[in-house]
């Protein structure tokens, strides 16, 4: 267990870890952590926790289905040079979709803001031809019934 502060000197380790958003909750190996998804209440976090164990890896092949024992030994039949290219490869990837996801996002941030922007000139615009005043007659008129100035 580990609480490491990715805004100031925990941001290269966060970096490693894929940390994208605060908080986050990584669990399983250190060279492979996996994101939290459950419950962030302490019920959830304890049943968790109780469930955790050893998990599928080479120092642990036993615990592989029969897909993952393939590749792991795929994996390790390439050469280190090989693996370390594939992990840089791998990792563009996630860099790319991250990346293009943010692009993605701050362009719907523009199109809000631009709208919502619009709409409040337009209700400015509306208010200020003459609704509040059209309403107040509207209203002394249903009470009175009369039309005279």
């Amino acid at each position: 267990i580990a609480d490491v502060d990715c805004t100031a000197g925990g941001k290269s380790l966060c970096e490693v870890a894929g940390v994208r958003g605060y908080p986050s909750i990584k669990y399983g190996d250190p060279s492979d952590l996996q994101d939290y998804k459950g419950g962030r209440d302490l019920a959830a976090l304890k049943t968790f926790a109780e469930g955790l164990g050893p998990q599928c890896s080479p120092a642990n092949i036993d615990l592989c289905d029969d897909a993952k024992t393939v590749q792991i030994k795929e994996f390790m039949a390439l050469s280190q040079a090989k693996r370390d290219e594939m992990v840089t490869e791998k990792e563009a990837e996630l860099t790319k979709l991250e990346s293009d996801f943010k692009t993605f996002v701050d362009a719907i941030q523009k199109q809000y803001s631009d709208a919502n922007e619009k709409k409040d000139k337009d209700l400015e615009a509306l208010k200020g031809s003459g609704l509040g005043l059209l309403k107040s007659v509207s209203a002394h008129v249903k009470k009175t019934g009369n039309t005279e100035l």
